[in-house]
């Protein structure tokens, strides 16, 4: 077979595309840790002695890492997985590298970054390349600080962790353009510029701010992930918890994600099969993390046949609540144990050790003086957990603890900084008048100019009147539909602001040109609430409209409250009446739907406490 010309090899190596890298799981971190030297002047040593040198140094890494998570972890529990690092080889590259799952514990993700960040303060030469589901996520946190240039499609292998600090790699010719750059680097390139080219580095203190943003209270915040609370559960499973508290986590997933075939050993009427029986009850202090307490107090789960009885009457209500909880978390044990898909968990392996050893003899459970002198009784609050429409509402305009105006507050103080950075960057983004529908895709567009806008639209804080949420406002729209009297009734009241200003503007300077558009609103807005009886204005039971007559009607009292500014002869007396019906109609749908919810939070609710209506939750008797 004659030798293929170098054209053919061209050729064929052109029709090969590399396999793409399959995409990680939702809720999954993945980190790699590479060591750089960055000092031109160090000596180079011989292929064999570098091997075994950058071996050596890895495994230095993993002892650190090791000692720092014992340091800073000593107590913690992860929601699914741990940190964990091992030595890799690709490419003829020796690194390090982990994945961890951590499921709905965000936070989980965030401990990892606290110590490979802290892992890169204690070797020089450590490079680490960390991403999520959502790729460069570091890159989200600090959204609004990027480069124009530094675009999903190109941030791959350009962020990196460095000495504690976040490294960007620049584009080849960046010269400060806003242009879009389609220029991507391999991971072989990136290490290059990392020891040649350091002028390519960028190191960016508002850019590390936000995308570190999180971890602004560590370490302190990484005890505050954990709770403790008092839970009456089976001796056994006391036990198992003493011995390993970290066996929480897999139990509360177990019976968080338990489905039908999780559920049958729970659905016997003998208990003689079930590993955990309801008995031997002894009240301990257990350690959750937030998330697992969370997913294990909100469930209603009845209690099954062989726990029926078991549980002190209802009216000891803090006996119950430590027995109700410690009957969910008996059966996640007894699922996680039993269910067939969990028996190659190291974790259930571990476990029915210890249960054969208690079986045998070899090890013998708690007594009571035992668990009364030395487990110790430790309960956290549970403030945390209680989150009211109002106390949200104070959190999102910045009202915290201490301000006088309310007693407290819901959550932690990290929680309440979250909320009111999230309303923060969300005004940033109703303000910013480059910014496209579509998300943020004209942020960085190079064709807007600001000077086009004039400073008459800006208040004196610099926010844009016709974009921006006003929230008095809109509660002011809600009660002047409901006919109850507003601000704007008195005399002498300012010209509304926001959009309603907006609105009139629209509707006075270019009236005609946009007489289709609203039409076609008005006939969306009529398909849309005619199934709900809001436009029946003789419906004062809340049914459905029984013809398309009644719509009709609605329909012209909706558009007489609309064009009622434009007009200048006074509206009859029928007008009035239907939209005085109308304003009735909609008020009674509103408490319908209030009255719906049964005490739980809900679309009525939610409006009636934005009107600045509070009303008390019905009694147990009347809810349905």
């Amino acid at each position: 077979m004659a030798p293929m010309s170098q054209e053919d090899i061209e050729w064929f190596k052109s029709t090969f595309r590399p396999i793409p890298r399959p995409q990680l799981p939702d809720d999954c971190i993945e980190y790699s840790l590479y060591l750089i030297p960055t000092d031109p002047a160090a000596a180079t040593p011989a292929v064999t002695d570098q091997v075994a040198e950058t071996r050596s140094r890895l495994q230095e890494v993993q002892k650190t890492a090791a000692e720092l998570t014992k340091d800073l972890l000593k107590d913690y529990i992860w929601q699914r997985e741990g940190f964990g690092l091992e030595i890799a080889k690709e490419n003829g590259i020796s690194f390090l590298r982990g994945r961890t799952s951590y499921g709905d514990s965000i936070e989980d993700e965030w401990v990892i970054v606290y110590i490979l960040r802290e892992l890169t303060k204690k070797h020089n030469d450590l490079w680490v390349k960390v991403v999520d589901s959502d790729g460069e996520f570091l890159l989200v946190e600090a959204a609004g600080t990027l480069p124009p240039w530094l675009e999903p499609e190109v941030a791959d292998n350009r962020v990196w962790i460095h000495h504690g600090q976040l490294i960007i790699i620049k584009p080849k010719h960046d010269k400060g353009s806003k242009r879009k750059i389609t220029e991507k680097i391999s991971l072989e390139e990136a290490m290059r510029i990392m020891k040649e080219e350091p002028k390519r580095l960028l190191h960016s203190t508002m850019i590390e701010e936000e995308a570190f943003y999180r971890l602004r209270n560590y370490p302190k915040q990484i005890a505050e992930n954990m709770h403790h609370a008092l839970v009456t559960i089976p001796r056994r499973i006391a036990y198992l918890l003493h011995q390993k508290p970290s066996y929480i986590s897999p139990a509360v997933e177990a019976f968080y994600l338990r489905d039908p075939i999780a559920l049958r050993p729970l659905r016997a009427k003998d208990e003689s099969n079930l590993t955990f029986k309801p008995e031997d009850f002894v009240t301990v202090s257990v350690r959750f993390t937030r998330v697992g307490y969370a997913q294990l107090k909100s469930q209603d789960f009845p209690a099954p046949k062989t726990w029926v009885g078991k549980l002190p009457p209802r009216t000891d209500r803090k006996a119950y609540g430590r027995a109700e909880l410690g009957m969910k978390l008996s059966c996640g044990f007894e699922m996680l144990l039993s269910d067939p898909q969990n028996q190659d968990k190291a974790s259930v392996r571990e476990m029915k050790l210890l249960l054969e050893d208690i079986d045998t003899g070899d090890e013998s459970l708690p007594t009571d003086e035992e668990i009364e002198k030395h487990w110790g009784k430790r309960e956290d609050d549970e403030k945390w957990l209680d989150i009211s429409f109002e106390d949200l509402e104070g959190e999102l305009r910045g009202r915290g603890k201490g301000d006088g105006k309310k007693p407290g507050a819901f959550g932690d103080a990290s929680a309440q900084e979250n909320l009111q950075r999230i309303v923060a960057r969300f005004e940033e983004f109703l303000n910013d008048e480059s910014a496209g529908f579509e998300g943020a895709d004209d942020f960085f567009n190079e064709d807007s100019d600001d000077e086009e806008f004039g400073e008459d639209e800006l208040s004196s804080d610099g926010e844009d009147k016709e974009t921006s949420f006003d929230e008095e406002e809109f509660s002011r729209m809600m009660k002047e539909m409901m006919g109850m009297p507003s601000k704007s009734d008195l005399p002498n009241a300012a010209r509304p602001t926001g959009i309603r200003g907006k609105v009139e503007e629209v509707d006075t300077d270019s009236e005609e040109d946009d007489t289709e558009q609203i039409q076609e609103l008005s006939r969306q807005m009529e398909a849309e609430l005619s199934g709900t009886g809001v436009l029946d204005l003789n419906n004062h039971a809340g049914k459905r409209p029984a013809d398309k007559q009644k719509s009709v009607k609605g329909k012209a009292a909706v558009r007489s409250t609309d064009e009622k500014d434009h007009r200048d002869e006074p509206e009859e007396d029928e007008d009035i009446d239907e939209e005085q019906k109308a304003r009735i109609n909609l008020a009674k749908n509103l408490l319908e739907s209030f009255q719906s919810q049964g005490g739980m939070a809900g679309p009525g609710g939610n409006m009636l406490g934005m009107m600045g209506m509070k009303i008390p939750k019905p009694s147990k008797d009347e809810r349905p």
